[in-house]
């Protein structure tokens, strides 16, 4: 019989926080009653300053980012319609297929699992569609198959200095409420994200930020949709009021979340992230393992996947760790499947969390065959977390 707590690192669902899980626990409620609104409206509100907009809409579907995904697809494109994508993950890959599926013309550049965004690919192609041909750009801000951030602000310059007119649309599932994003700044039209990641709750909501360019291309798209239909939620939303049955736990669960991230300041949460993120990167590097990530600019602050030795199953570390030590890692997706594990920092995570990922990791991967020294990415870990306290104390700000 396992005692104690199950450890979870992987990149979501993430853990919910206590704080969160209370408010989530309320009875039933009357999705129509006439004070419904007291409890969304600040939702909305809320969701815009973790995006950072002003101008954009916020959307709350029942459902996952995959939902969103395709709310955002059929609310704005049209059957046939070309759009441009980059294939750099599993993530990416996905988003391909669901465009295909729904009847675009897709035009894809792959490049090798561990880059980023193909960013000047997408820069030639658009300087070469003078007729404002593609009608959309899709970037995966963060791909928790890799572990890489992908530059939004660095796609929105291609699309201005080619002045095109595509809309730019962002996965931030994985970013969002963890990373820094700019909806506004960086002039993105259509942003999806999930309940599960950064914001801390259990999967269930899909949410979009939307523009007023995507709001005026949704007037007159054509795609076919019901369930997922931007104008039946703006009937509905501006008094708090959804067109079916919202899922009002995970509302009472999304306020208690936003409250905690505004008390710890989002510019703090983003630091945190970074701040533990890279503890996690430097106990990789010291056991001498290579994060799939094929540069240090590109290396996400919310999932690091890392490589083992090529004689090593990284299905047995993932095995190892859960079966045995009560703690679960990501495992390896699509063609990294048995070379790489995934240790998730993302959400409601500490120093202290970060280390036990790194010990319980240490001792999977020394019983999985990886001759590596016991407690020397741990020791690297603290003495960054050590350093990052010091700095904090002398510039007369406690560390969070």
């Amino acid at each position: 019989m396992k005692t104690g707590l199950t450890h979870l690192y992987i990149p979501g669902p993430t853990n919910v926080p206590e704080a969160v899980r209370r408010a989530m626990n309320v009875p039933m409620q009357d999705m129509r009653a006439p004070d419904f609104g007291d409890l969304t409206l600040d939702l909305f509100t809320g969701m815009k300053k973790v995006l950072r907009t002003e101008k954009g809409r916020v959307m709350f579907f029942p459902g996952s980012g995959t939902g969103a995904w395709e709310a955002a697809i059929t609310n704005t494109l049209n059957p046939g319609d070309k759009v441009l994508m980059g294939r750099y993950g599993h993530f990416s890959t996905l988003w391909v297929e669901m465009a295909q599926r729904l009847g675009l013309d897709v035009e894809v550049i792959d490049i090798p699992w561990g880059a980023g965004a193909p960013v000047r690919d997408f820069s030639r192609r658009l300087g070469r569609d003078t007729t404002d041909e593609i009608k959309a750009v899709f970037v995966t801000h963060n791909e928790t198959a890799t572990g890489v951030t992908s530059n939004i602000a660095a796609v929105r310059q291609a699309l201005d200095e080619n002045f095109h007119n595509a809309l730019l649309f962002v996965d931030g599932v994985s970013s969002v409420g963890s990373l820094e994003f700019r909806m506004d700044e960086w002039e993105v039209d259509l942003v999806v994200t999930g309940s599960q990641k950064g914001l801390m709750l259990p999967a269930g909501l899909g949410i979009l930020g939307v523009s007023e360019k995507a709001m005026e291309a949704s007037k007159t798209a054509t795609m076919r949709r019901a369930y997922f239909n931007f104008a039946d939620m703006v009937a509905m939303n501006a008094d708090g009021y959804f067109p079916y049955t919202p899922p009002t736990q995970l509302f009472h669960g999304l306020r208690e979340s936003l409250a905690l991230m505004e008390s710890e300041g989002l510019d703090q949460v983003i630091a945190r992230h970074h701040r533990l993120a890279e503890g996690v990167r430097r106990g990789v590097a010291a056991w001498g393992l290579n994060l799939v990530a094929e540069h240090h600019t590109l290396y996400s602050d919310t999932v690091s996947a890392i490589r083992v030795p090529k004689d090593v199953d990284a299905r047995e570390v993932i095995r190892i760790a859960y079966e045995d030590y009560s703690t679960s890692f990501g495992s390896g997706l699509g063609p990294l499947n048995g070379k790489v594990f995934r240790i998730g920092h993302i959400g409601d995570l500490n120093e202290g969390m970060c280390l036990t990922a790194l010990s319980i990791a240490e001792i999977a991967l020394v019983r999985a065959g990886v001759p590596l020294q016991m407690g020397k990415g741990v020791g690297a870990a603290q003495e960054w977390f050590l350093s990052a306290a010091n700095a904090a104390t002398s510039y007369g700000v406690a560390a969070e």
